[in-house]
């Protein structure tokens, strides 16, 4: 009988045994088949995967071991695998049949400032800016605005349906005059809809610009700016998307001028966003054709000098291609961690250093663990990047003006502010 009994457990694997424990109460055809030793095999190294990422989980409340589905985190994972497999599918016939860098051109079609390829719904309701009109200005108006930049993780209707996680989006995006967003997914108008209206459920005035989708798979994204219209106006005119004719681009910058109203005789800072996304395979072709965004936006028609691109870049400042090797371009973030869990630095705020004086030296990455007081689950359940933010000067430089002279920043409680320690940002007149 101890020879049998010993045979019996040599011919038996353990995944057979806890696949057979795991699946009491299933019909026995369906067992038999999940019980033999291949089968099983992969069951249980299928269940550990699914463990992992969150899609199964075990409760042993009862005595018993009880196993569950997340089925809003197998949603989220399918959309990613779907994604993914996409990715692959489109992208392999480019890589085996030429070579995508060495077609680059000298510059993207952007000389045609006359007839923008403006956005789906590209701004919600707001009044027309008018020139020669000065806005009121708040009762609070400061001498700096803050730009800020935020990935929102698969930004969708999920996503909108969690109270917590929207409750922080919205606090983020108080802190801010503008921010930059991208990864909005969804073809809800609610979204962004209820968005705004939960950040300005204290009183706010906040509006958005938001683009068309784009993207070369059925996975499509649309980036949206989201701006405080007490302190900043947009011209509706100037909202376009780069028309990129050779697809170098995943999905092309979304554009817009911003000017900060002024009620004093000086003007307002004005300045071109463009909002960025690249894809983390192509980041080599994508950041050397923003290269030639980066100046053709420099050559536009409303001798606009301020030219500031921001977003998603999925490298780091070392790793800008021709991007970072246009005469006098900076960035401030220059190696700090900008995921949520503090091991890659992917998004920047990137400019010309000469052109946009305005720049006060003053940015900064947002910690959500240590700004809302987050576990770290919790802070990528509202995504898995941090929200950066520079700071600038609201008034318009017309010549360069040494920092020495302006004001200096007041301590802000925006997240970890820093002074910009960037060899490229050596602005003259600058003392810490």
């Amino acid at each position: 009988m101890a020879l049998f009994r010993r045979k019996l457990f040599r011919s038996i694997s353990p995944a057979q045994i806890v696949v057979g424990f795991a699946s009491r109460g299933l019909p026995w055809p369906l067992r038999w088949i999940l019980g033999t030793r291949l089968v099983s095999k992969l069951a249980f190294l299928l269940a550990i995967a699914l463990f992992s990422v969150g899609v199964l989980t075990l409760d042993w409340s009862n005595g018993w071991p009880t196993f569950s589905i997340n089925r809003e985190r197998a949603a989220d994972v399918g959309h990613a695998a779907k994604e993914l497999a996409n990715e692959v599918r489109d992208r392999i016939p480019d890589r085996v049949t030429e070579t995508i860098r060495e077609g680059i051109p000298e510059s993207l079609a952007l000389d045609r400032w006359s007839s923008p390829v403006a956005p789906s719904q590209p701004t919600s309701p707001a009044p027309p800016s008018q020139a020669g009109v000065v806005a009121p200005a708040r009762g609070n108006a400061r001498s700096t605005i803050r730009i800020a930049s935020f990935n929102i993780q698969v930004f969708g209707e999920t996503k909108a349906n969690k109270p917590e996680v929207m409750r922080v989006l919205a606090s983020v995006v108080r802190q801010f005059d503008i921010i930059a967003i991208q990864e909005l997914r969804t073809m809800q108008e609610s979204v962004i809809e209820g968005f705004l209206t939960l950040i300005n459920a204290e009183g706010g005035s906040y509006r958005s610009v938001v683009g068309p989708r784009l993207g070369r798979t059925i996975s499509k994204e649309q980036y949206v700016f989201i701006y405080d219209s007490s302190r900043v106006d947009v011209d509706p005119q100037s909202i376009f998307t780069v028309p990129d004719p050779q697809d170098y681009l995943h999905r092309e910058p979304t554009i817009a001028r911003f000017q900060v109203r002024s009620a004093s005789t000086q003007p307002g800072f004005s300045f071109i966003l463009a909002n960025i996304h690249t894809d983390p395979d192509e980041t080599d072709t994508e950041l050397d054709a923003l290269a030639d965004v980066f100046v053709s936006l420099q050559r536009n028609d409303w001798q606009e000098d301020d030219v500031i691109l921001l977003g998603d870049l999925n490298v780091s400042y070392q790793k800008l291609g021709r991007l970072g090797r246009l005469p006098n371009i900076a960035y401030t973030v220059h190696g700090e961690p900008t995921n949520t869990r503090g091991t890659q630095s992917y998004d920047n705020i990137v400019f010309d250093r000469l052109a946009t004086t305005e720049f006060t030296g003053v940015a900064g990455i947002v910690s959500l663990q240590q700004e809302f007081g987050l576990t770290m689950e919790q802070a990528i359940e509202v995504s898995d990047h941090l929200p950066i933010w520079a700071e600038f000067d609201a008034h318009e430089h017309v010549t360069q003006v040494p920092l020495a002279a302006q004001p200096s920043a007041a301590p802000t409680s925006y997240g970890q502010a820093r002074i910009v320690e960037n060899p490229l940002l050596s602005l003259p007149g600058y003392q810490r």
